[in-house]
């Protein structure tokens, strides 16, 4: 999942059946994807069972956990970073543990204890349920690692902890793993192959969050299209399933008319897609019903033939130009974001301005935009040379924001004088009499409070813009309230 998010996430005290009595303390933090975010709530509910009320305050901690991105330098930078914290803050609560989750653990496995003395256990993304009999090592003195990747696990019988939720919008695992090998990235590698959960499962923790009156459901996966369930087991392993479970398997398009169907009040949304695995029929589902919100985030990375292929992507140009104007065909006004890297190993001034007349064909709504940086363990670290001077990588991402804020403002200005439906989630950063929400293009809003409340779906008329949001009032309440 290339769409990425810096967040620290602390939760609130827990009350969980069958939990040992909750003496500990437990901090957690997440960086990277969304995918980062919700296993945190996974790792969190295993521990509550344990004993572990989840602290606000790094300082009371008793055990203190990063969860981690590999995706790219800067991200583990951060961790590093992070880890410097904990230890100024152990010095002087010496009792404290700290142990490092995710991707990131998985990749550097034991030379983490080595790299970062601070650290005593180290879990990779699949061996959360092992959390208990980890800790009991590092209890008795001894610094304990689990980074086995698993065929099976996909935590579907772990009702997830929201941790510091809105009440609001919350995620929901659907897949774990990619089997798409792309050449920049480590995915593959610190989560596994592809597998994908039971349908009923997930259905089963939608009706949890709806009876708990959140609003907004976000499916979760590396590659949300690309979820298959046929009985269990690994995606790659469905040729060799019998003809009952291939006639009878849930692919994305089923369970996301299941789930709209079955929750019409519920708005769902669904990240990240990988251009060669969206298939048509997921489309016509989301126009099918007005609860999906109308908004796809479609990572392209290159505007380059040349440079789609030397990345393994496994679709064209013309193929994504496709797709494009099948979603404008069918949903017109859906609005689209990408991730883009820029200076990819061999990229010339030619297949740059393929990336630029790209951009200029879709107009995307808003996009996460980088410069390429070796990540080790991949093909293209392995195998190519980081050949793309800095200041060119520079020069060339700097002209794809720029063209990636012209559009934004463009599209934001679009919405001016209409009247749209807005989600109400928070407060406004800037001002504690507006309100701030999304509407179901994922576009931002503000205004005024007035009498409203956060969960309310409310319809506000946009008078201005900024570059990143809309600005209006709010003219009553939604036919969805």
């Amino acid at each position: 999942m290339e769409k990425t998010i810096d967040e620290s996430i602390q939760g609130q005290a827990l009350t969980l059946e069958g939990k040992k009595e909750n003496t500990r303390k437990l901090f957690i933090e997440s960086y990277g994807c969304q995918m980062n975010f919700s296993d945190s709530e996974i790792v969190a509910s295993i521990l509550a069972k344990e004993g572990f009320n989840t602290t606000q305050n790094l300082e009371d901690a008793d055990l203190v956990l990063v969860n981690t991105c590999s995706i790219r330098e800067k991200a583990e930078q951060t961790v590093r970073k992070r880890l410097e914290k904990y230890n100024a803050v152990k010095r002087n609560n010496p009792k404290m543990k700290v142990g490092v989750l995710g991707c990131m653990a998985e990749r550097l496995k034991n030379k983490f204890l080595e790299e970062e003395k601070i650290v005593d256990l180290v879990v990779g993304p699949d061996a959360y349920k092992d959390l208990p009999n980890l800790i009991e090592e590092v209890d008795a003195g001894r610094n304990a690692v689990n980074v086995i990747l698993s065929k099976e696990e996909t935590y579907a019988d772990i009702s997830p902890v929201r941790l510091q939720s809105n009440g609001v919008s919350a995620f929901v695992s659907i897949t774990r793993g990619c089997d798409n090998m792309c050449t920049f990235c480590v995915v593959p590698f610190t989560r596994g192959r592809e597998r994908s959960r039971d349908p009923q499962s997930i259905l089963e923790e939608i009706d949890d969050l709806v009876n708990n009156n959140f609003k907004e459901i976000t499916l979760l996966g590396q590659n949300v299209d690309s979820y298959l369930w046929y009985g269990g087991g690994l995606k790659k392993d469905f040729e060799k399933a019998s003809d009952f479970q291939k006639a009878t398997a849930t692919n994305f398009a089923k369970l996301l008319d299941m789930a709209a169907t079955k929750y019409p009040k519920t708005r769902l949304r669904f990240t990240t897609s990988n251009p060669q695995d969206m298939t048509l029929d997921v489309i016509e589902v989301m126009a099918k019903h007005p609860n999906i919100c109308k908004y796809i985030h479609l990572p392209i990375q290159s505007g380059s033939d040349r440079i789609l292929k030397e990345m393994n992507r496994l679709h064209t140009r013309q193929e994504y130009f496709d797709l494009i104007d099948n979603i404008k065909r069918l949903i017109p006004d859906c609005a689209i974001s990408q991730d883009i890297i820029t200076g990819f190993p061999t990229e010339t001034e030619a297949d740059h301005q393929d990336t630029l007349s790209l951009m200029e064909y879709v107009k995307y709504d808003y996009g996460f935009m980088f410069a390429y940086s070796e990540r080790p363990g991949t093909l293209a670290e392995r195998k190519m040379e980081d050949d793309v001077p800095e200041a060119t990588k520079k020069r060339r991402l700097a002209e794809i924001i720029e063209l990636q804020r012209q559009h934004s403002a463009v599209r934001h200005q679009a919405y001016i004088g209409q009247t749209v439906e807005v989600l109400i989630e928070k407060a406004s950063k800037k001002s504690d009499a507006h309100w701030s929400g999304r509407t179901t293009q994922n576009t931002v809003a503000v205004f005024p409070k007035e009498n409203y409340n956060i969960g309310d779906f409310v319809m506000v008329r946009i008078d201005e813009c900024t570059s990143a949001t809309l600005l209006g009032e709010a003219v009553g309440y939604s036919k969805n309230n």
